[in-house]
């Protein structure tokens, strides 16, 4: 019976396993979706799959370079005491470094790292170590030359937030500056052209309705718009942002100072995005006594 992408997707739901494991017991029971659940019990993930509905919002985000193409890549755990525990250390490392031959999530998920997928290893991660972790994200960006930075390391090349920055031109260590500067201002996009044409819609209107409530003209409200709409972009994009290093100058004129052109960055923070869940005390008590 062929296995399709849609059983594999059904019994992850289900089970909570991960990709490759889901469809290997499918594989295995010729498709019957309750026998495949059997087998992926019988083989020690049932531990894993009952932590599947649990939200791993903590963990690191792995960072990686070779040559011109950069990584990085976030690997979640439910709480901030695993992300410091040895294993799981090691387990976002070999995964980065896995990362670095991929182009995709999906492919990093079949990608393998000691003799097992990735996907593998995470559920065993999972079953070993008593929490939900999760492969979440990776992302990657190539250049001349790119550069890496980690902001609160936990180990080497993994922290709650990283940043890669890649550039045209010869590096004389200006784009590890500038991965410094994103860690702290976050900017929402490389440039004006990058910027969410939604986001500026908005806040457009937003500065609009604003500026009216001045009682002013409409002429001299249309120059106000114009001027706060270009202070706007100078604090979301990068290139228009003041550096960090040397607040006279933007990050666009530091670029062109030290002889590169910024073409694209990433910045990775742990957990953004996910929705926490809010359990009281009783809750927890309760969910604990349940098992």
């Amino acid at each position: 019976m062929a296995i399709t992408a849609q059983m594999v997707k059904e019994l992850r739901e289900m089970s909570g396993a991960g990709m490759m494991d889901a469809k290997k017991a499918l594989t295995e029971v010729e498709g019957d979706m309750e026998a495949a659940i059997d087998w992926l019990r019988t083989k020690g993930l049932a531990k894993a799959a009952k932590k599947a509905d649990r939200i791993a919002a903590e963990g690191l985000v792995g960072v990686a370079v070779s040559g011109g193409r950069g990584v990085a890549v976030e690997v979640n755990s439910e709480t901030d005491f695993v992300a410091k525990n040895a294993d799981f250390q090691k387990l976002v490392a070999g995964i980065t470094q896995a990362a670095l031959g991929v182009a995709t999530v999906e492919e990093l998920a079949a990608a393998h790292v000691g003799g097992k997928t990735v996907d593998e290893t995470v559920s065993s991660a999972t079953a070993v170590i008593g929490e939900k972790i999760s492969l979440r994200r990776m992302a990657v960006i190539e250049g001349d030359a790119v550069a890496a930075y980690v902001h609160n390391a936990a180990a080497d090349g993994m922290g709650k937030i990283g940043v890669l920055v890649a550039v045209k031109g010869t590096d004389n260590g200006i784009a590890k500056q500038i991965a410094m500067h994103i860690a702290a201002f976050n900017p929402a996009s490389l440039s004006e052209k990058d910027l969410d044409p939604i986001l500026v819609e908005r806040e457009k209107n937003v500065l609009t309705e604003q500026a009216r409530e001045s009682g002013k003209p409409e002429a001299v409200i249309e120059k106000m718009i114009v001027g706060r709409m270009a202070k706007y972009m100078e604090e979301v994009t990068l290139l228009g942002q003041k550096f960090a290093m040397n607040p006279e100058i933007t990050v666009a004129q530091a670029a062109k100072d030290a002889g590169v052109e910024v073409l694209a960055f990433v910045r990775v923070a742990v957990g953004e995005g996910i929705e926490k869940k809010e359990e009281d005390f009783a809750a927890e008590v309760a969910k604990t006594l349940a098992g």
